[in-house]
C-alpha cells in the first residue's frame, strides 16, 4: 500500500459512525480540521469560506449549463416519452450517486477529489486513471463552454468574425474568470451565471410557443417537425442521446472540491437535494416544450431555436451564464492538478510565487488543451455526447457504485433488502461500463457521419457548427 493511501486510509474518523449517518454527525472541530485537505487558518490563505446556500448555487451552475441546450435535440432521437424517462432516471441515479460520493468524501475526509477516493477503493493505478478521466471530463466541458459562448457571439455580431476568434476570445474570457482562486469567491459569479443561463433558456421556451413552425424549418409550404412521442431510434442515435442526457447531470465529481472548501461539509447532502431538484425540474419541463414545438428543427445549442431576434436576446443575456460554464468547468479541472501538485507543499496555502505561478500556469494550460478541442469537435451535443461517454460513465457510475460497495461489503451477508441492494450496485456497475463502450461508439460514428454530411467544416474551420438536426 502506498505512503498516500495509508495517510488517507489513517486519517481518524469516529468510530461510532456507519455509512450514510455521516452527514448528522456532530464532530470536535479541531479533529474536524485535521480531517480536511485545507485547514482553517490565520496566517496563510483560508479556502474554506463556502455556506451551504452558496455551495448548492456552485452546483447549479454546474450542473445546469451547457447541458439544457442540448437535451431537446437528444429528445429527437428518443422521443418525448423515452427523452422524459430518460431525463428522469438518470436525474434520480445522479443524484444518488452524488449522495454516495459525499458520504464517502466526509468519511475519508483527506480525499479533494474523485481520484483520491480511487485510491482509498483502488489503489495508486485506478487513481490515476480515474484523475486522467476527470481532467479530460472537465477539459471537454470547458470545450462545451467554449463552443457556446463562441456561438453566441457570432450570432450577436451577425458574424462579423470568423468563428475560430470568437471561440478564441471566449477562451481568453473563460481563462481569466477561472483563475479566481477560491470557490467562496467565484461564488457571485454562479449567481450572475445561473440566473442568466436559467433566463435565456425560459426566453426561448416562451419564444418558441408563439411562432406558428420553427424558425429553422421551411417558412412556407409543408414540412415534416419531426415530434414523436414515442421513436424507434438506431444504437448509434439512441446511445447518443442517451450520453448526452445522462451528462447534463453526471457533473457531480465537480462537487467534491467545493466540499473542501465548505465551512461545515456534513452540509453537503442539503445542497446537493436542493441543487438536483430544481435542476431535473427545470430540464424536463423546459426540454419537452421545446421539442413539441421544433421537433427536429431545434438547433444546437438550443437557444437559436426561436428565431433571429429571440435568438440574439436570449444570447444576449444567457452570455454571462455560458462564460461562467466554462469557468467553473476549468477552474476545477485547475483545482484538482493544483492540489495534486502543491499538497504536501507549505505553497498550497501561502500568498507566493510558486503558489500563484502554479495555479496560473493550470488555468492557462488546461484552458488552451480546451480550445483546441473545442475547434477538433465542434458540433455542440457530439462534444456534449463525448464526455459522458468517456469520462462520465465511468466517474459517476461506475467508480459511485464501487465506493457504496466499499464501505457496504458487508450487506452481502445481511437480509434480502441488503444483499438486493448489494447485487444492484454490481449492476449499475455494469450499466456503467456499457454506457461507456456504447456511447463512445455511437457518438464516433454520428461524429464520422458529420464530417462526411458536411455538417462539421474542418477542425478550426470559420464555418458556423451549431446547425439543427433537419
Amino acid at each position: 500500500m502506498s505512503d498516500e493511501k495509508k495517510e488517507i486510509e489513517a486519517a481518524p474518523r469516529p468510530a461510532s459512525l456507519t455509512a450514510g449517518e455521516v452527514e448528522d454527525a456532530v464532530f470536535d472541530p479541531k479533529a474536524e480540521d485535521d480531517f480536511e485537505v485545507f485547514k482553517k487558518t490565520t496566517d496563510g490563505v483560508q479556502f474554506r469560506l463556502v455556506g451551504w446556500p452558496k455551495a448548492s448555487v456552485i452546483f447549479l451552475k454546474v450542473i445546469f449549463a451547457t447541458g439544457v441546450l442540448s437535451i431537446p435535440t437528444a429528445m429527437f432521437g428518443l422521443g418525448a416519452v423515452g427523452g422524459a424517462m430518460s431525463v428522469i432516471g438518470w436525474g434520480v441515479l445522479n443524484t444518488y450517486f452524488a449522495i454516495v460520493q459525499g458520504n464517502f468524501r466526509n468519511r475519508h475526509a483527506h480525499c479533494h477529489s474523485i481520484a483520491d477516493m480511487a485510491l482509498v477503493v483502488g489503489g495508486p493505478v485506478l487513481k490515476e486513471i480515474c484523475g486522467a478521466l476527470f481532467i479530460a471530463a472537465y477539459v471537454l466541458c470547458t470545450g462545451s463552454g467554449i463552443v457556446g459562448l463562441a456561438t453566441g457571439l457570432n450570432a450577436l455580431s451577425d458574424h462579423a468574425a470568423c468563428t475560430v476568434w470568437w471561440a478564441f476570445l471566449s477562451a481568453i474570457v473563460i481563462m481569466v474568470c477561472a483563475s479566481v482562486r477560491k470557490f467562496e469567491k467565484i461564488g457571485w459569479l454562479t449567481w450572475a451565471g445561473f440566473i442568466s443561463i436559467y433566463v435565456a433558456v425560459f426566453i426561448v421556451v416562451i419564444g418558441v410557443t408563439t411562432r406558428d413552425r420553427p424558425a429553422a424549418a421551411p417558412q412556407t409550404g409543408d414540412f415534416d417537425l419531426g415530434y414523436h412521442a414515442i421513436a424507434y431510434p438506431s444504437f448509434i442515435v439512441g446511445m447518443t442521446a442517451t450520453c448526452t442526457i445522462f451528462v447534463s447531470s453526471a457533473g457531480t465529481s465537480a462537487f467534491l472540491p467545493v466540499i473542501s472548501e465548505m465551512k461545515n461539509p456534513r452540509e453537503y447532502n442539503k445542497a446537493v437535494y436542493v441543487c438536483m431538484a430544481l435542476v431535473q425540474a427545470s430540464y424536463l419541463t423546459f426540454s419537452l416544450v421545446v421539442y413539441k414545438w421544433c421537433g427536429k428543427w431545434v438547433t444546437n445549442p438550443s437557444l437559436g431555436s426561436a428565431g433571429g431576434t429571440i435568438k440574439k436576446v436570449s444570447y444576449g443575456v444567457g452570455l454571462i451564464g455560458l462564460a461562467v460554464s466554462g469557468c467553473l468547468y476549468l477552474h476545477v479541472a485547475a483545482k484538482y492538478v493544483f492540489v495534486r501538485i502543491l499538497r504536501d507543499s507549505p505553497h498550497l496555502q501561502r500568498n507566493s510565487l510558486i503558489h500563484w505561478g502554479t495555479w496560473l500556469s493550470c488555468t492557462t494550460i488546461l484552458g488552451a488543451v480546451a480550445f483546441i478541442l473545442a475547434e477538433a469537435i465542434p458540433i455542440f451535443s457530439y462534444l456534449i455526447a463525448l464526455t459522458g461517454s468517456i469520462c462520465f460513465a465511468p466517474m459517476a457510475i461506475c467508480l459511485p457504485g464501487w465506493l457504496w460497495l466499499h464501505d457496504h461489503g458487508d450487506w452481502k451477508r445481511g437480509g434480502v433488502v441488503k444483499m438486493l441492494a448489494y447485487w444492484g450496485h454490481w449492476l449499475l456497475i455494469l450499466i456503467g461500463a456499457f454506457t461507456c463502450v456504447g456511447g463512445t461508439y455511437g457518438v464516433i460514428k454520428q461524429i464520422q457521419v458529420a464530417y462526411s454530411d458536411g455538417m462539421i467544416g474542418g477542425a478550426f474551420s470559420c464555418a458556423d457548427n451549431s446547425g439543427v438536426h433537419g
